[in-house]
């Protein structure tokens, strides 16, 4: 399929640089089946959207603070490290800028005394980092580190104190994600206060986000697109309760496009969510069959990215072509500090 199919134009300022205040305040745009009018509503008219029985089912991983600045060892020129994806208690996969002149097995220098041996270069373009000393790298990152805006906030703005909470979600508990699972970013204790008299149930799941999110699909053609993997969990007690909501008729509504891909990847042919705890490397586009998930609640995405394809998956590629300019014509800000929609096919 071709990529150029999921372009559109977006005007400069409709890129959201700072979230809304309060974060429930975020307008939400539903979007139903083919013939339906669209909905301008607000997120916290979510709990009168839904119906009692649905389940929203959340991803909990945490940010890290995972952009580094610093030098080569071997020289003064300067490299910045932005973490993709942990390989184990001390290595993590980082794309790295002025890459070509670090040399494998050379040791790079970052702030407060925290350092890292350039390991091993990848097909991507990426290089494997091996943190030195004994303290945990959550820690090294808090004293190092910054929080890794996406490229479309941070080349318009610093990053800045507000922003260790502001991209960070009521749910976060499991470090390890570099790039925040931004549809939950919209949610407060008072939503989820009115979301369960509403009688709508909650789940977590873990999906550690990597920078290859942000990555654009450079092939022309999406059988030629290379997905990054990333690694995702469901405990089996939570498999179990999502099998029951279906099994009573409820539905599965994802917040956020990790949670989807983390159901999707841990289900079935015939739609039985299973516990599971892998990478998953899942690229979907349309024509793709959902076995899990029966909602979506989203962002706007960038033209041309792999989810703005899994969107149009979900509710056709006209529709959610519609549906952007519909968001667009209104008003509506766009990606990961933007407003919200809700796609119920």
């Amino acid at each position: 399929m071709r990529v150029d199919l999921f372009d559109f134009e977006l005007p400069q300022e409709r890129i959201a640089l700072r979230p809304v205040r309060p974060r429930d305040s975020a307008r939400m745009l539903v979007v139903r089946g083919q013939n339906a009018v669209f909905g301008d509503n607000c997120v916290l008219d979510l709990p009168e959207v839904l119906e009692p029985g649905d389940v929203l089912v959340f991803n909990d991983t945490r940010v890290l603070p995972a952009q580094l600045e610093g030098r080569r060892s071997g020289g003064e020129a300067k490299i910045g490290a932005t973490l993709h994806k942990r390989l184990d208690l001390r290595r993590w996969q980082a794309f790295v800028r002025n890459a070509k002149r670090v040399k494998v097995g050379e040791q790079l220098i970052f702030g407060g005394g925290v350092t890292a041996i350039a390991e091993k270069r990848h097909t991507d373009g990426s290089i494997t980092l091996s943190f030195e000393g004994d303290e945990p790298v959550e820690v090294l990152l808090d004293r190092a580190g910054t929080m890794p805006l996406p490229p479309y906030i941070a080349a318009r703005r610093g990053v800045d104190e507000q922003d260790l909470s502001d991209y960070q979600t009521m749910f976060a508990a499991e470090d390890g994600a570099v790039a925040a699972p931004t549809a939950s970013l919209h949610f407060t204790d008072r939503l989820v206060e009115a979301l369960d008299k509403r009688g709508i149930g909650r789940e977590t799941l873990t999906l550690h986000v990597g920078a290859g999110t942000f990555l654009p699909v450079k092939a022309d053609d999406t059988d030629d697109h290379q997905m990054h993997s990333e690694f995702g969990r469901i405990n089996a007690e939570t498999a179990a309760r999502l099998n029951e909501v279906k099994a009573n008729g409820g539905r599965i509504i994802a917040v956020g496009t990790t949670s989807l891909r983390t159901l999707e990847s841990a289900a079935t042919q015939d739609g039985k969510i299973q516990e599971f705890a892998a990478d998953t490397d899942i690229f979907i586009t349309p024509g793709y069959r959902f076995k899990a998930v029966d909602g979506l609640m989203t962002n706007f995405h960038l033209p041309k990215s792999t989810l703005m394809m899994l969107v149009s998956a979900l509710v056709g590629r006209d529709r959610i072509m519609d549906a952007y300019t519909h968001a667009i014509q209104n008003d509506y800000r766009f990606y990961s500090y933007g407003d919200s929609s809700l796609l119920l096919p």
